[in-house]
């Protein structure tokens, strides 16, 4: 599949470098959050990655829901448990779980459907800043910390009424921001849709960290920056390509 370019797996545990999980956030999800750079001082693994594994790892549910309880720095060892039971959690090899999952409902194991679900969550997911946390911050005055822009990936969720989709799509339905002080909890409502209709809903969770008064040259060097960063990163791959 498509994401053995992203892991290695040795005795049964699953490694991401800094490079791997950067190529991913990058060249998969068009993510260019800062943090997911190789050389960033606390570099954390693509949330988005870990939920593709696991699809590719235990398949496709009607009803599936995610929660990330701790960040995932590089070449940490992470266990995939063997097991068929409808929830389970994937942790380091000191026994820190990171990620929570709970399914149920039919599945499938179609690795092609898989691929195509994976691509246009992540494709989806990895649009998030600026389209739609900046409208958002924006409205309710607020801004994250330009110097340590955190966005972190909380969790996710959907439900299917079927696994017959050949094409699937995310589209956007709300988007909202609740502000605690410093802290930010953002929910991005998703339709999944499949030759037009709908067959599904989702949500998206993230937590907005460090948060100020909402500076509007500040958020555009701060755009600017991530822009110039794809752009870079686009430069580059097209060198490689020549």
């Amino acid at each position: 599949m498509y994401l053995d370019a992203f892991h290695d797996t040795q005795d049964g545990l699953t490694r991401i470098t800094a490079q791997q999980g950067s190529r991913f956030a990058k060249e998969i999800a068009g993510d260019f959050n800062p943090i997911h750079n190789p050389g960033a001082k606390r570099f954390v693994v693509p949330g988005d990655l870990l939920f593709s594994l696991v699809l590719e790892r235990y398949g496709l549910s009607e009803c599936m829901a995610f929660s990330f309880t701790d960040m995932v720095g590089a070449d940490t060892d992470l266990d995939f448990p063997d097991t068929d039971a409808p929830s389970f959690e994937i942790a380091d090899a000191t026994g820190r779980v990171c990620l929570k999952v709970r399914r149920e409902g039919r599945r499938t194991r179609d690795m092609s459907l898989l691929e195509r679900f994976t691509l246009a969550y992540v494709s989806f997911s990895g649009q998030t800043f600026p389209h739609v946390l900046v409208p958002l911050m924006r409205a309710h005055d607020v801004m994250i910390n330009p110097q340590r822009p955190l966005v972190i990936y909380e969790g996710m969720s959907f439900d299917l009424e079927d696994l017959d989709i050949r094409e699937p799509e995310l589209e956007l339905e709300n988007s909202s921001l609740m502000v605690n002080g410093k802290r930010g909890d953002v929910s991005l409502d998703f339709v999944i849709r499949a030759g037009g209709r709908a067959v599904g809903t989702g949500a998206k969770k993230l937590v907005l960290s460090g948060l100020r008064p909402y500076d509007d040259a500040t958020m555009q060097a701060l755009v600017d920056q991530y822009a110039e960063s794809k752009a870079a990163n686009r430069r580059s791959g097209m060198k490689d390509e020549g």
